[in-house]
């Protein structure tokens, strides 16, 4: 279904959208509002998938128990030592 509405733009924005439909980007300034649209209901999809792994990840950490928890300073030594005989 497709609604008829009325957008206003700020000279900017109008320029911009005339310059791609007369440039044959877009069919019309209408498909070019549709894709831009487009695009942001996909970012937010997105966001909100990565959000959702990020909130998982996050609950899954703090269900581990502190006996496995990383030895930051032991980490950093191996690291450094790594690091000193790569470097020699």
């Amino acid at each position: 279904m497709t609604v008829k509405t009325t957008l206003s733009f700020t000279d900017r924005h109008h320029r911009f959208l005339t310059e791609k439909v007369d440039a044959g980007v877009f069919a019309s300034q209408s498909a070019l509002v549709a894709a831009a649209l487009e695009q942001m209901i996909q970012d937010e999809e997105e966001r909100e998938v990565a959000l959702g792994a990020l909130a998982d990840e996050i609950r899954g950490r703090l269900q581990t128990p502190r006996d496995a928890f990383l030895d930051v300073d032991g980490a950093f030594a191996r690291a450094r030592a790594r690091a000193s005989q790569g470097a020699g």
